[in-house]
């Protein structure tokens, strides 16, 4: 559902979207899941159905979805255009997206070298991006320090000669644990004596460097995520040349805000697409199965959990287009309240719909035979992946107050001046 009537291409580009999720994608989830196979094979395997659901969307013009119309790389498609059809993809979150080539978090990182890039490292790193041929990974997240404030990240890029040498060590870098992951783009300080935000600076640093070791992958409630997974990754006097720097030697919060604000809407838009194939389910469910006597639809607290669900879904919704237009009309740092309102409230609000989802399939609704809980087990992360909620409530309580106090200081001078004529 739209609020604003979408072209006649992007209608096209929504059906078959909608029909290559259905009829590809979904089905394919089986045959993905078993092709990954066990232990340490699944670090080593890029399921073959993955490759040719990824020639056929690209032959459907299905690619490279996410790069708006700013952007010659990219589909040529707005914010909110592409929000319409992000969702789609998050019906089916372990396909869909990659097929596309519209997944975290390369889809992030091709932003930064579509931005801030020079043009060796486009053609270097961009271009097979763009291309799928390659994976890539952010590195920002610290053991060590409450990486919510990147400020505490301690990760050191010192300048060398003629480039520079990184040391740190770094957890939860999703990606880095694909075969195909080439290239990291790691956050450090570079100038400890720099301001407060001046001492941040980001480098290109391919995934095979000597000294890079990726230590172990990460469970969320158990589940690995693989092939991508999300990892432990130490860089150990890792010398990169300096054209490897992004943009200049502290400007790495420059970067990851460039990069961010986008990011957090396009998990909510994915996470819209998980809570929409949730209720599908819940609803299928409750229709064909009988409990004291009748189908479990006719009990009361089911149609309560069916209506609840539908109202939050569509509220949730309305706070992603808002901040997708806003991203388009005023850019994304003008939006920020805007996008921080829809990070918090939407994976809330999916979280109830697949809880309630589970408990109308009883055991089978924590289990594997649905996709319920391992959707429960990402959206539970993602009230704290790319900035936990505490973080954008507190953002959103402090752009309100300085909203409402300018509004107030107009008023006053609005009656200063009238009563000034008097």
């Amino acid at each position: 559902m739209s609020l604003v009537q979408l072209s006649p291409r992007v209608e096209e580009l929504k059906q078959l979207l909608t029909d290559f999720v259905y009829n590809e994608c979904i089905p394919a989830e089986s045959e993905y899941r078993k092709a990954l196979g066990e232990g340490a094979q699944r670090w080593q395997t890029v399921p073959p159905v993955m490759e040719r659901l990824k020639k056929r969307a690209r032959a459907l013009g299905l690619w490279n979805l996410f790069l708006t119309k700013e952007y010659k790389e990219g589909a040529g498609l707005t914010n909110y255009e592409y929000a319409v059809l992000c969702e789609i993809m998050g019906h089916s979150p372990n396909i869909a997206p990659e097929a596309c080539n519209c997944s975290a978090p390369d889809t992030g990182n091709m932003e930064v070298f579509v931005k801030y890039g020079s043009a060796a490292q486009k053609k270097r790193w961009l271009e097979p991006l763009l291309n799928g041929e390659i994976r890539s990974a952010f590195a920002m997240t610290e053991p060590a320090v409450a990486s919510s404030d990147a400020t505490n990240i301690c990760t050191r890029i010192e300048r060398q000669s003629k480039g520079y040498i990184v040391n740190g060590r770094k957890w939860w870098i999703s990606g880095a644990g694909h075969p195909k992951c080439a290239v990291f783009l790691a956050m450090g300080k570079t100038d400890l004596g720099a301001s407060k935000y001046g001492q941040q600076s980001i480098v290109v640093v391919p995934a095979n460097a000597p000294g890079v070791t990726v230590v172990r992958p990460l469970t969320v409630f158990g589940y690995d995520d693989a092939p991508h997974g999300h990892c432990e990754v130490v860089f150990s006097n890792v010398w990169v040349p300096a054209e490897n720097l992004i943009l200049g030697e502290g400007r790495g919060f420059e970067v990851i805000q460039g990069r961010l604000g986008p990011g957090r809407i396009h998990h909510c838009m994915r996470s819209l697409g998980m809570a929409e194939r949730a209720v599908e389910l819940m609803v299928d469910r409750v229709q064909s199965r009988v409990t004291f006597g009748r189908k479990i639809a006719e009990h009361g607290v089911i149609l309560d959990y069916i209506a609840k669900s539908r109202m939050e879904l569509e509220s949730a919704r309305m706070l992603v287009l808002r901040a997708a237009d806003m991203i388009d009309k005023v850019g994304a740092k003008n939006a920020k309240k805007e996008i921080a309102m829809a990070k918090v409230v939407v994976p809330s609000a999916v979280l109830t719909i697949l809880d309630r989802a589970i408990q109308t399939f009883g055991a089978g609704g924590v289990g594997q035979d649905t996709p319920l809980a391992e959707f429960w087990a990402g959206m539970r992360t993602l009230r704290i992946a790319d900035g936990p909620d505490e973080v954008h409530t507190r953002q959103i309580a402090q752009l309100e107050i300085k909203e409402q106090n300018a509004k107030l200081a107009a008023r006053k001078h609005k009656v200063a001046a009238s009563h000034a004529k008097l």
